[in-house]
């Protein structure tokens, strides 16, 4: 029998022992959810964005098992374990093809605080090469240095896998899971996203590109570099990453007449 829970999806709303920053970071990342959703990004209930909590224990944000991204709201998002149990009650389970990926980089990356997991089309027919990211357009420039690649295992669901994706992607922000998508790793909510947005960009312009006749231009490594360091520093110092990500929050919210999360 269906659960009534997924007929309607339930929002708890903030519970009173909710500290504002965790309030906050649920908010954020309720609209990164949305805002993946309005790109067309998703692939209908799975995948995964995840957002690690202050603290030594490691405990993350994701979203429950059974809801569209659409439906994923502050108060619906789950707080798990790096075993992926969930560390409050909560009306929905979380989904384990999830826990192994975020679950090790969360655990063994304290830079990272947002693990932002896809496959659309035009990432997962990059990831399905072997040759992976050429670097020979804009936005693939910027990747240069910053990709690493994992052998495909099958669905990632098994804690074997963890360390040798870890290996995998060692010190990278961009994981390329061979025959399947990617995981970005990033500083916060808003940097994951707009490097997502970067690679997606790379993507869909390298296959239209290898859709055409003739050779390509290729671009020198010293550029692929400098355009690397260049949009490392944009973000480093001049927050686009997060101007980004807000203007298109809002972008999205007038577009589709709702209300921020707050």
């Amino acid at each position: 029998m269906t659960n009534p829970l997924y007929l309607n999806p339930v929002d708890p709303g903030r519970q009173p022992s909710c500290p504002d920053a965790e309030w906050a970071l649920r908010c954020q990342l309720a609209e990164c959810y949305r805002l993946i959703d309005h790109m067309g990004w998703t692939e209908t209930i799975f995948n995964h964005i995840s957002a690690r909590l202050p603290g030594p224990a490691h405990h993350y944000l994701v979203n429950p098992m059974g809801l569209n991204y659409s439906e994923v709201t502050p108060g619906n998002l789950i707080k798990c374990d790096l075993k992926g149990n969930r560390i409050e009650d909560a009306p929905y389970e979380g989904n384990p093809a999830g826990f192994a990926l975020h679950a090790v980089i969360h655990e063994h990356r304290p830079d990272v605080h947002c693990v932002l997991h896809t496959h659309t089309t035009a990432v997962s027919a990059i990831a399905q090469k072997e040759a992976g990211f050429d670097h020979n357009n804009f936005y693939g420039a910027q990747l240069y240095g910053r990709v690493g690649y994992h052998r495909f295992e099958g669905i990632t669901l098994f804690a074997e896998e963890k360390a040798r994706m870890l290996a995998s992607i060692g010190d990278k922000a961009v994981l390329v899971l061979r025959n399947h998508g990617i995981a970005i790793a990033e500083a916060s909510v808003p940097k994951a996203f707009f490097l997502t947005w970067i690679v997606q960009r790379a993507a869909e312009i390298q296959l239209a590109g290898a859709s055409m006749p003739g050779p390509d231009t290729h671009v020198h490594t010293a550029v692929r570099q400098k355009c690397a360091d260049l949009a490392a520093m944009l973000v480093a110092e001049k927050d686009v990453a997060e101007m980004t990500f807000y203007a298109l929050v809002r972008k999205m919210h007038a577009e589709q007449g709702t209300p921020f999360f707050q």
